[in-house]
C-alpha cells in the first residue's frame, strides 16, 4: 500500500475473554467439569483483532467501529490504542462480550467426552456470549467519511451488530468501490455485501446456509455472486484452504493449503478467518488479483494458526484467588 493511504476497518469490534484452568473433579450435581480458573486473558475481537491484524505489519490501519460506555468497552479501547487509530460510533447497549473456558485435566472434555489420556493443550469446555450492543444509525463523523475517502483498501468485518447495515455506511461503501477494493466478510446475522465489492469471504458453513448445502454442485457459488453483484467470492475451508469463484467467468478454483504449511491438529483457529480476510484485503490493496490475493491468504492464515492464533494478542491477568488452587496456578504460570 502506498504511504499514508490506510487499510481501514469497519465492522464491529468485540471483547474476547479466555479463562483457562484445570479440569480435575466433576460436580456434584451433574457430570460436568469444576474448572479451577487460573488466569484470564483479555483481547480484541471481531473488527478489532481485524484491525490488530492488519496493523501487524508497516501500514497505517484506522478502525471504524461501534464502543458501548462500559467497562468492556474501556478495556477494549485499551487492548486497541496504540496499534490503530480508532474512530468510534456511539453503541446503543452493553460491549459483546465473547467468553471461552478451555481446561486441561483428567475432567477436561471434548464433544462431551473424558479423554483416555490428560489432554496437553487446554480444551474447549464451552463458550459464554454476553452483551446487547448494537449500532446506531446516527450521521457518521466527518472523520469516518474523511478515512473512508483516503482508504487504499477496506475491509468490512461484519458481525452482525448493525454497523455493516448502517445506511450512511453502505452509501460510502457502494461508492468507494468504485475506486479502491472492498473485502466483505460477513456473518450470517448481517446484511448481504455491497454491489461492487471485489471480495466476500464467507467460511463454509455460512456458504452452505447460502446455497441450501450445496456448496461443490453446479453453478450455485457464482449464481450468488452475480445475484450479489460481487467481483468474487472465496469461500474459506480451514485446514483444506479456499474456494474462489469470479463473477465475471464463472471460473472456480480450490486453492489447497501445502501440506508443510498445516498447523498441527488441535491448534487454537481463533481468528483464522479475520486473518484470511486482512491478508486478502492487504493483497488486493496493492494490486493483486483475486486468486493471488486468496492464495496469500490462505497461507497467512495457516501460518496465523501456527504461531498461536488469536492468543499472541491477549493480555493476562491471574485469575482471583477465591476459586482456585496452588496446583491451577502451577500448570497456567
Amino acid at each position: 500500500m502506498a504511504a499514508g493511504d490506510p487499510l481501514v476497518v469497519i465492522g464491529d469490534a468485540l471483547l474476547d475473554i479466555d479463562l483457562d484452568g484445570r479440569a480435575d473433579r466433576c460436580s456434584a450435581e451433574a457430570a460436568a467439569p469444576v474448572i479451577d480458573v487460573a488466569h484470564h486473558t483479555f483481547r480484541p475481537g471481531g473488527a478489532g483483532l481485524a484491525a490488530r491484524l492488519a496493523a501487524a505489519g508497516d501500514r497505517e490501519v484506522v478502525l471504524i467501529a461501534g464502543f458501548a460506555a462500559d467497562e468492556a468497552g474501556a478495556r477494549l479501547r485499551g487492548l486497541l490504542d496504540g496499534h490503530v487509530r480508532v474512530i468510534a460510533l456511539p453503541l446503543h447497549g452493553s460491549t459483546i462480550c465473547k467468553q471461552r473456558v478451555r481446561a486441561i485435566g483428567p475432567w477436561a472434555r471434548s464433544n462431551g467426552h473424558v479423554r483416555a489420556k490428560e489432554p496437553r493443550r487446554p480444551i474447549l469446555i464451552t463458550r459464554i456470549d454476553s452483551g446487547t450492543g448494537r449500532a446506531s444509525a446516527d450521521p457518521l463523523p466527518d472523520e469516518a467519511r474523511a478515512a473512508l475517502a483516503a482508504a487504499q483498501a477496506v475491509l468490512v468485518s461484519d458481525y452482525g451488530r448493525g454497523i455493516a447495515a448502517h445506511p450512511q455506511i453502505r452509501a460510502l461503501l457502494r461508492a468507494q468501490a468504485r475506486h479502491v477494493p472492498v473485502v466483505w466478510d460477513p456473518h450470517p446475522h448481517g446484511p448481504v455485501p455491497i454491489p461492487g465489492a471485489a471480495l466476500v469471504t464467507p467460511n463454509r458453513a455460512e456458504a452452505l446456509a447460502l446455497l441450501s448445502g450445496r456448496l461443490d454442485d453446479g453453478p450455485d457459488l457464482w449464481k450468488l455472486a452475480k445475484g450479489w453483484a460481487v467481483d468474487a467470492i472465496a469461500v474459506t475451508l480451514g485446514p483444506e484452504g479456499a474456494l474462489l469463484c469470479l463473477r465475471a467467468s464463472g471460473k472456480r478454483s480450490r486453492i489447497p493449503l501445502p501440506v508443510a504449511a498445516k498447523a498441527p491438529g488441535g491448534s487454537d483457529t481463533c481468528g483464522a478467518g479475520d486473518s484470511f480476510a486482512v491478508a486478502a484485503t492487504a493483497h488486493v490493496g496493492e494490486g493483486s488479483g483475486p486468486e493471488r490475493a486468496v492464495r496469500r491468504a490462505v497461507l497467512a492464515a495457516a501460518e496465523f494458526v501456527g504461531c498461536g492464533a488469536a492468543a499472541v494478542f491477549a493480555e493476562s491477568e491471574p485469575a482471583p484467588r477465591s476459586g482456585g488452587t496452588a496446583e491451577a496456578d502451577s500448570a497456567w504460570s
